[in-house]
């Protein structure tokens, strides 16, 4: 990609962007304050990872669902829901919830496959539940607010994990459950009473709000928002639950380095070519292209998500975001959608795309954490991937949805 972007200044000398700029422009597409989010986020969410926020969580949302049909993997959706809100990543939910909600879901009488697909498709949640590290990249590169779109993402999230334990409802109607083990289990969980659980998740429960309570108040920006974060993980972890000791710091941060320095060369060079894209007026050819094969709004909408789910089976989410979005988003914007609606239907769609092959980060995590072979669990998540593309539909047909809270 920095060699395609290099290319035309190679080619021709009079080049609007010389080879020189060019590499400037890969060094400064980096300096980017907004960007420093990403690594902190990571680094937060690795933290309450191994902090195993996440079974906290769980019980808390099983002690709800625990006795209804379907009520735990139900309850293991809504946990992903809300440890998205902690870690802002699909790969680091799935991670978390499934090392701890995979054993106990197959202890319960619940199927591998199915157990494992459920975890994989619901960190697709950890994306668009705010914090979302694919949110601050598309704020990076558009004029759209973080604050925003943030708060755009919250509705969009509920939805898709509201379809999730619609589907899991009608598939444990229809395969039964051991209503035995499962009720056992719950009355142990109830037995402990809703207060102490509570009390013994609580610090976890007030991740989010200080989080998101810090940047909307305005008392910090999305990325001082994420030092907080950093820094309240490690009092969590560290000196309230003491799930780690200060000497597995380390190894979380290298981890974390590992995970966010390849992804910092790939945003390097996608920055240069996305401006020698819009430096040789590519994006606003695509434009005119794309509307006179398609003219009416509707079919335009859909064939942009179209694209975009295609776009994340064989990218990865941010690179894909650096890329594509100034390409897609004039096209978007000439059919009257909005910025944060369309940045909210990009997250959801390369959302799907971290569960369909070849890229799909999650199904890799998935496949690992569950032991189930890569092409076994990606058709396993099919029914969950339909549900999960039903919302995305809503999603994009119905802009309310995403801009209702803004």
């Amino acid at each position: 990609m920095g060699g395609i972007a290099l290319l035309p200044s190679l080619i021709d000398t009079s080049a609007r962007l010389t080879g020189d700029a060019l590499i400037r422009s890969f060094v400064s597409g980096l300096d980017s304050f907004t960007l420093l989010a990403i690594p902190l986020f990571m680094f937060s969410g690795n933290v309450m990872m191994r902090g195993k926020l996440s079974n906290k969580l769980f019980d808390i949302t099983a002690y709800f669902v625990g006795n209804k049909r379907g009520g735990y993997p139900s309850a293991v959706v809504l946990t992903c829901l809300f440890f998205g809100a902690i870690s802002g990543s699909g790969a680091a939910t799935v991670a978390a919830v499934g090392a701890m909600s995979i054993p106990l879901l197959m202890e319960l009488g619940y199927e591998r496959g199915f157990a494992t697909s459920i975890v994989t498709v619901s960190g697709g949640l950890g994306v668009i539940i705010p914090p979302s590290v694919l949110f601050v990249a598309y704020a990076s590169y558009t004029d759209a607010s973080v604050s925003d779109l943030f708060m755009a993402g919250i509705i969009p999230g509920f939805l898709i994990a509201i379809c999730m334990i619609v589907y899991i409802w009608f598939y444990c109607r229809r395969k039964g459950e051991d209503r035995e083990k499962l009720m056992q289990n719950y009355r142990s969980l109830r037995a402990k009473g809703l207060w102490a659980l509570i009390k013994d998740g609580f610090w976890a429960l007030l991740t989010p709000i200080i989080i998101l309570g810090s940047i909307y108040s305005g008392i910090a920006t999305p990325t001082e928002a994420a030092a907080i974060s950093v820094l309240y993980s490690f009092i969590v972890c560290i000196f309230i639950y003491k799930t780690i000791k200060l000497k597995d710091i380390g190894g979380i941060l290298v981890e974390t380095v590992k995970t966010y320095a390849p992804l910092l060369f790939i945003l390097m060079c996608a920055t240069g070519f996305s401006r020698v894209m819009t430096l040789m007026s590519i994006p606003q050819a695509l434009s005119s292209a794309f509307l006179s094969a398609f003219t009416n709004q509707y079919v335009v909408e859909f064939m942009l998500l179209l694209v975009l789910l295609l776009i994340g089976c064989i990218f990865d989410g941010i690179p894909a975001i650096v890329i594509f979005t100034p390409l897609l988003l004039p096209i978007a914007q000439s059919v009257g959608m909005n910025i944060i609606h369309f940045g909210v239907v990009v997250t959801v769609a390369l959302a799907i795309g971290q569960v369909t092959p070849p890229m799909g980060v999650n199904l890799f995590v998935g496949s690992r954490i569950g032991e189930v072979p890569i092409l076994t669990l990606a058709k396993k998540s099919i029914p969950l991937l339909l549900a999960f593309l039903f919302a995305a539909l809503l999603i994009l047909l119905i802009p309310q949805i995403s801009l209702w809270l803004i």
